[in-house]
């Protein structure tokens, strides 16, 4: 008989010395084939915006998306926000993104071999992030084991860089880069700082988000069921956290 999920419990209400961390696909919006194909309820963006409101600014995206798809997905919002899992980092609503030196001169050549993969596996979709590549298989579920072959092949041919596993894609993503340590860089300057985070997420990459939250005297929130996570509290799906966020946007 196979061991229980552990039972977490839901997470309580924000306080107003909490900073707030969100993670954005499977979180705030549910899955689509296509990273363009996502849509954000109306309702959930002004609860978003009311709860920045409330915590002066202290509410960032921390996402593997791009900053100019955040802002594209959030407008009118304009939020602090990670994007590319921190190799973008804007650490309040008006400073310009602060991005490390660029190391991707090898993804042109990594984007045309895995070319591919797409007329192989129709369905299969490479994501060009500028900094990072991603392969994604959630229209093509049964390329998945290939996919990660390909990747675990060629990461050798990327100095700097490393694979990122998430729900149906595997990203090539620059070492030093991951949402804990986006969320400890983001601690330290206003409006974050000396607040205690909260950060929400589903996915594996937000395993690096929920550590650094805990070990700065904070708490984490998993959006769904898995066993092996660091989460302190659970919501079951996208509806509980808009239902979570609304509330505290009262």
């Amino acid at each position: 008989m196979a061991d229980a999920l552990p039972l977490r419990p839901p997470p309580p209400r924000l306080d107003d010395a909490c900073a707030l961390f969100l993670d954005v696909d499977g979180t705030l919006v549910a899955f689509a084939d296509r990273p363009d194909a996502v849509h954000l309820l109306p309702e959930v963006r002004a609860a978003i915006g009311r709860i920045s409101d409330r915590l002066h600014g202290a509410l960032a995206l921390v996402s593997g998306r791009p900053l100019a798809q955040l802002d594209a997905l959030f407008a009118p919002l304009r939020l602090p926000a990670a994007g590319l899992h921190g190799h973008e980092l804007r650490s309040d609503r008006n400073a310009r993104a602060a991005m490390p030196a660029d190391t991707s001169q090898w993804l042109h050549a990594l984007h045309q071999r895995a070319a591919h993969l797409h007329q192989t596996w129709p369905g299969v979709l490479v994501e060009d992030k500028g900094a990072s590549l991603a392969l994604h298989w959630r229209a093509a579920p049964d390329a998945g084991a290939q996919i990660l072959a390909f990747a675990q092949a060629q990461i050798g041919a990327l100095p700097g860089y490393r694979l990122q596993l998430g729900d149906h894609v595997v990203e090539f993503v620059p070492e030093g880069s991951d949402k804990g340590l986006a969320v400890t860089a983001l601690l330290q300057h206003p409006p974050f700082q000396g607040r205690r985070p909260v950060f929400v997420g589903d996915d594996l990459t937000d395993e690096f988000g929920f550590a650094a939250a805990n070990r700065h005297g904070g708490w984490s929130v998993l959006v769904g069921a898995r066993a092996d996570s660091a989460a302190t509290f659970a919501l079951p799906d996208t509806h509980g956290v808009h239902a979570w966020l609304r509330d505290n946007a009262a």
